[in-house]
């Protein structure tokens, strides 16, 4: 997968997890794309480590499905470093 491949996966990734994750995260677009993509590289190390599938094709369900995954894992620490306390 291309480099602008990578960066479109990151973003609609970043966005569904934003979508799936319930409660107020801050930031916009540029910070989801960061999230997204850090998410998707987790996602894509997770997957070969632990699945032997990797992030290889764009219109994969597994790649969409490791991405995914990975921006959600990045979305909840990234909440719970950035959460205000009460």
């Amino acid at each position: 997968m291309g480099f602008f491949g990578f960066l479109l996966l990151g973003l609609i990734a970043g966005a569904i997890a934003k979508l799936i994750l319930p409660g107020r995260q801050g930031g916009g677009w540029i910070i989801t794309l960061v999230l997204g993509v850090i998410g998707a590289l987790l996602g894509g190390f997770i997957g070969s480590a632990v699945f032997g599938v990797g992030l290889e094709e764009f219109f994969d369900l597994s790649t969409w499905a490791l991405a995914i995954g990975g921006a959600l894992i990045v979305l909840v620490i990234y909440g719970a470093l950035t959460g205000r306390k009460r």
